[in-house]
This record gives C-alpha cells, sequence and structure tokens, in this order.
C-alpha cells in the first residue's frame, strides 16, 4: 500500500474517531466553550468578529464559536520549536534526519469602532535549516483587514502577506511551528483567490501577496448581493537544489453573487466567477469563467454547511494559438461543532497558478481537520490535507520553442548548453499531508505543544523523461516540540 493510500485509510479512520468522540459527547452533559482554535504558530488569539450568517456567495465565513462582544485589545507573543526533519531539503528521494529551529514573535491588533474594525497581524521571526546551503531562513506573515459597516451592508479591504522559504498548504506541525502561518490566502480565501503554495520541492523563498475587496449589500430581508476582486501576486527568489527555476505569476480574480434566503438556516446563491492568470516572464497567459450555483444550510454556533458547483471555460493562448475547454468547478464544506469537538471537511476543484511548478494547474484539493480538548490543560488535533495538480499548458514559450530543456537532461544531450526550463516537466503532481499533535497549558501564559507529519509529493512517471533511474516522489517525516508564549491581551477600551 503506498503513502497515499495509507492517507485515505487515515482519514477514514480520523472520521470514525471523530464519530466516536461525539456520540460520547451527545451522552455528557454541554460542557463550557472549547478554547478557540490555536492562532499561527499556536498562539490562542481571538480571531476578529465574523458575522453570524453572512451571504454564502461571500468571503467570510460563520463563526462556530459563541458569540461574544467584539474587543478591541493588542496581543504580543511569541513561539520556539525545535523540529527533527527527514527531509529537510524537501527533495525527491530520502535524507537523513536533520534538525530545524525556530524563533518567532508575533504581534495582533483588534480595533473596534461603531461602524469600523480593523484587524492586523504580524509575524516574524527566522529559522535554520542544519545542512549545508540552506542555513539561515527569514520567516514573515502580516494579515489585514479593514471593514467599514452600514445598515445593510459591509465593505472589507484585505491583505494577506507572506516571506516563507516553503509552501503554506500543509505547512503546520513542523514547517512553522505548531500551527503553522495560516495566511487568508489558504484559510478564508480559498485557492479561488490565489495565494496558496501547494506543495513544495527544494527550499525556495517566496513571497505571496493577496489583496481583496469585497462588498455585500441586503436588498431586502431575504435577498442581497456580493462583489468582489482580488490579485495575487507570487515571486520565487533563486532556484531548488537542481537549479530548477520557479515560475512567477500574477492572478486577477473577480466574483458577483445574488444570495437567497429560504428559511432561517438556509440559503441558496447564483455566483459568477471570473479568473485571470499571467505568466508574462515565459510568454504564457490563461484566464478562466465559472458559474456556479451554491446551497446553504446554517446553525449558528453549531454547523455549517455548503455545496457548489457548476460549469468551467477556460481560455488559454500559447505561441499565438488560442485553446478553449469546457470542465467543471466547484466547493464543498462541512463544520460542526460538537460540545467539545470540532470537526471541518472541505474539497474544492479550481484552477490554480500552479504553485511556481506549473504555468497553471487543474487543482481538486481536499482536506480534513479535528480539535478536541482532552481536559482542562491537554487538547489534541488531527489535520490531513490532498491536492492533485494537472498541468493546464506546456511548461513555457521558451520550451515550445526549443530554447530550453527539461530538468535533469544529461549533459551529452545538451551540446549547446542551453538553459534549464522554468517549471517541472510533468503531466500531474500529488501532495499530501497528514499531522497529529497535542497542546499542554503551563500557567496562563505558556503553552507547550508536541506534533508528528508526514508529507508526501509525487510526480507521475512523465517527470523522469524515460530516465532509468529517477526519483520522483519525496517524502518527509518532521517531529516537532515547542513552546508558545501568550500573554493576558492589552485591553485597548
Amino acid at each position: 500500500m503506498s503513502k497515499l493510500q495509507w492517507f485515505g485509510t487515515l482519514g477514514m479512520l480520523a472520521v470514525a474517531l471523530s464519530t466516536a468522540w461525539a456520540q460520547d459527547d451527545s451522552q455528557s452533559a454541554p460542557s463550557t466553550a472549547p478554547p478557540q482554535p490555536a492562532a499561527a504558530y499556536g498562539q490562542e488569539n481571538s480571531p476578529p468578529a465574523v458575522s453570524e450568517n453572512p451571504p454564502i456567495s461571500g468571503i467570510d465565513i460563520p463563526n462556530l464559536e459563541p458569540h461574544a462582544a467584539p474587543l478591541s485589545y493588542l496581543q504580543p507573543g511569541g513561539t520556539v520549536s525545535e523540529s527533527a526533519d527527514s527531509n529537510i531539503g524537501s527533495s525527491t528521494g530520502t535524507q537523513s534526519f536533520r534538525s530545524i529551529t525556530r524563533g518567532i514573535g508575533s504581534l495582533a491588533l483588534q480595533r473596534v469602532w461603531s461602524h469600523y474594525d480593523l484587524a492586523m497581524q504580524y509575524e516574524g521571526g527566522v529559522a535554520y535549516y542544519d545542512q549545508s546551503g540552506i542555513g539561515w531562513k527569514a520567516l514573515q506573515q502580516m494579515d489585514l483587514q479593514q471593514k467599514i459597516s452600514w445598515k445593510r451592508g459591509e465593505l472589507s479591504v484585505r491583505d494577506s502577506f507572506s516571506y516563507l522559504p516553503e509552501g503554506n498548504f500543509g505547512a503546520a506541525y513542523g514547517s512553522l511551528g505548531s500551527q503553522g502561518i495560516a495566511s487568508m490566502g489558504e484559510t478564508s480565501f480559498g485557492s479561488f483567490w490565489g495565494g496558496t503554495s501547494l506543495g513544495t520541492l527544494g527550499i525556495v523563498p517566496r513571497i505571496m501577496n493577496v489583496a481583496l475587496a469585497d462588498l455585500s449589500e441586503n436588498l431586502s430581508p431575504k435577498s442581497s448581493i456580493t462583489a468582489a476582486s482580488g490579485y495575487a501576486v507570487t515571486h520565487f527568489y533563486g532556484s531548488d537544489q537542481f537549479g530548477i527555476p520557479y515560475l512567477n505569476n500574477t492572478q486577477f480574480s473577480a466574483q458577483f453573487g445574488y444570495d437567497r434566503t429560504l428559511s432561517a438556516h438556509t440559503q441558496v446563491a447564483l455566483v459568477y466567477g471570473y479568473q485571470g492568470f499571467d505568466f508574462s516572464s515565459v510568454g504564457n497567459a490563461f484566464h478562466s469563467s465559472i458559474i456556479q450555483g451554491m446551497y446553504g444550510h446554517r446553525i449558528s454556533g453549531r454547523m455549517d454547511f455548503l455545496i457548489a458547483a457548476g460549469p468551467q471555460i477556460t481560455n488559454i493562448t500559447l505561441t499565438g494559438a488560442k485553446d478553449r475547454r469546457i470542465g467543471v468547478a466547484g466547493q464543498a464544506r462541512l463544520r460542526y461543532r460538537f460540545p467539545k469537538t470540532s470537526v471541518e471537511v472541505s474539497y474544492q476543484r479550481y484552477e490554480t497558478s500552479g504553485s511556481g511548478l506549473f504555468a497553471g494547474a487543474q487543482t481538486d484539493l481536499a482536506r480534513f481537520r479535528v480539535d478536541r480538548p482532552l481536559n482542562r490543560v491537554w487538547s489534541a488535533f488531527a489535520d490531513i490535507g490532498y491536492s492533485r495538480n494537472s498541468r493546464l499548458q506546456e511548461l513555457t514559450l521558451q520550451q515550445e520553442l526549443g530554447s530550453c530543456l527539461p530538468a535533469g537532461t544529461p549533459a551529452q544531450d545538451n551540446p549547446q548548453g542551453l538553459p534549464v526550463c522554468p517549471g517541472i516537466d510533468a503531466n500531474t503532481y500529488t501532495y499530501g499531508f497528514i499531522g497529529v499533535g497535542v497542546h499542554r497549558a503551563f500557567g496562563r501564559d505558556f503553552h507547550g505543544f508536541a506534533s508528528y507529519q508526514f508529507n508526501e509529493l509525487a510526480f507521475d512517471h512523465s517527470y523522469c523523461g524515460g530516465l532509468p533511474a529517477c526519483s520522483r516522489i519525496g517524502n518527509r517525516n518532521v517531529i516537532t516540540i515547542g513552546l508558545d508564549w501568550t500573554p493576558r491581551p492589552i485591553r485597548l477600551d
């Protein structure tokens, strides 16, 4: 049985365990609300206030925690951690265990006025990779959100910036601390808007930024409209251990929706979405249009279910030729909070920028997470993620014209000394992870954590280009221990 098949088996086991926990919870008296989910790097900062039942075509998702009055506060914090990593360079093949040491500080601000909400969070620090050629790497993440509300609607402006040596999907439990940097590109916005790097081959620093503005307006007590637009940039610095340059890209996205409330807990919506991808440095570009019907059922503070699907039309332009493809895009999400256990299952199918490996990809993305407090000081979590990415177009215009060669080409087959083509010469790649861990409170201000995560990055056989000796699969085992410092928030009102 392959490692990825183990993911499926472990995923079903996790679902079974969560069901068993839920049955155990239903037989006990309801307890007090569980602690807030740990924020980036395991700090337990309160999230910005969100609407209890926003339009399902919008960007905000409802909060499953008990409603609380919004507060203005300033929250400092810090994390130190040590990891043992079996594949510290994140390469294909296997390596021996090496260490990664991290030190990270953070500062969160939330300021609430009568019609304005401001939320900011910054995390920054360094990581030392104990392998020649890697060494010290910077870790930077900053998220900002400004909301303006009025009687019938709301306008939000958001930005998520990061400078990281690795991707941010499945970066938790070893790559970036106890929880990893949870950028808005991955969590709140979803893969439709960009800002998510699905899998890493080699340690390659990259800047990722997603800027987004969204508007919602209630037309009547039962109908509303939403509109949003976003711009995402991904820029890589350097190349991996094989000298492969990664593909920089930009993405413009827009979305318009009409929502209708059928009952106190049920909504439907019709949504149009647009994505435009530009790989101008290598001569590639494409864009797609999506029309989706959406259905959502929500019980405030307890359950959130969403499903959406519809046609996707993609137009690709390469060397003057146009290629039109018709497919399906969609998403599904279920979040449920039992008296003690929180469960989240999600699936998305959209086109993405290809994470620097492909010049655009058709991506299927699935994730399962469960959190449960064990007692007054201990809590446990499990997280499983999987993505499948299929290349949409040729690597680059240079490869199409024969002015570069795929990585791994033998020297005798390259007498002209042509450069290596940007990106990876493969048809598909998959990336999956499974992580488990525990937190323990030490007094009011400190929390310890321990975690284990397994990652697998696998390319299809075309990656080898017919070479008899080729390693197209990379596995990674990461064991992490660390300590969080989270003092009491400083009230600002």
